[in-house]
């Protein structure tokens, strides 16, 4: 129907966000006396995750026209800004910025290195960009839930752990069961959307890849490769993580920083 009205895409598009954002608006109506401090923080997320797209699809399109290679600094920015989020979505664990920052630039940078070099995944800005973000945002997610889950056992346990250091364990010994906790909680989306895939849901790539033009099954078999590269991806970062963390939260005589108050 809307394309009898709206023949210009960009138009049509901009009469599709009204329509999602109204609907969203209606939610938010509906269940503003369930989360009254919800409202305001989904309008300024739907306000800036709009501007945010609109200006990645005029880069995209401005990128579109020049050297393939500039992908790569479109995913370095990504990375970037994926680590600030992480910091302030786990602020309390002392110097996570760079903690971040290293495991997602191994995490993702590695994977998708390794599969540009094998030919997995074109060098194109058509094809790179939007499976690197969909790779970088999934780890940023996936170090998010990990710190915050990490956070949670070892102020929950604190207790334990001090009385570990006490009868001479090593901090590592003393948090490695709560590591182990959240590294599990942390990869149960990513092993849940291999799970799910092509039951529960389809993804958008699968789509994309159909409605291009492609094979079905061509399409499902990529959406295959970028779901268990996102995976490879999420699993690196959180074992460089697991590896690094318990440095971020103990002092160099093992005495635990983390406390309930910080």
């Amino acid at each position: 129907m809307l394309e009898r009205y709206f023949p210009d895409q960009t138009l049509r598009g901009g009469v599709e966000c009204l329509i999602a954002a109204l609907l969203a608006a209606l939610v938010i109506l509906l269940i503003r006396r369930r989360a009254p401090n919800l409202v305001k923080d989904v309008f300024v997320a739907e306000l800036r995750g709009l501007l945010q797209i609109i200006a990645v699809g005029a880069i995209l399109a401005f990128l579109l026209r020049g050297p393939q290679w500039t992908s790569i600094l479109v995913l370095a920015g990504m990375v970037i800004a994926a680590a600030s989020i992480v910091r302030k979505r786990a602020a309390k664990i002392p110097r996570v910025y760079s903690l971040a920052l290293l495991a997602i630039t191994i995490g993702a940078g590695a994977v998708l290195g390794l599969m540009i070099v094998l030919g997995v995944i074109p060098l194109r800005v058509s094809i790179l960009v939007p499976v690197g973000s969909m790779v970088i945002a999934n780890t940023m997610n996936t170090q998010s839930m990990f710190l915050d889950r990490f956070r949670g056992e070892v102020l929950a346990h604190i207790g334990e752990i001090e009385s570990a250091l006490a009868l001479g364990a090593t901090a590592d010994a003393a948090v490695s069961r709560y590591v182990q906790a959240a590294f599990r909680a942390s990869l149960i989306p990513s092993i849940d959307n291999l799970r799910s895939l092509g039951i529960v849901w389809i993804p958008g790539l699968m789509a994309g890849i159909v409605l291009s033009g492609a094979s079905p099954l061509y399409g499902a078999l990529y959406q295959f490769v970028v779901l268990t590269t996102i995976f490879s991806a999420t699993g690196l970062s959180c074992f460089v993580t697991s590896h690094l963390v318990t440095g971020r939260v103990f002092t160099a005589n093992d005495q635990l920083l983390l406390r309930a108050n910080t």
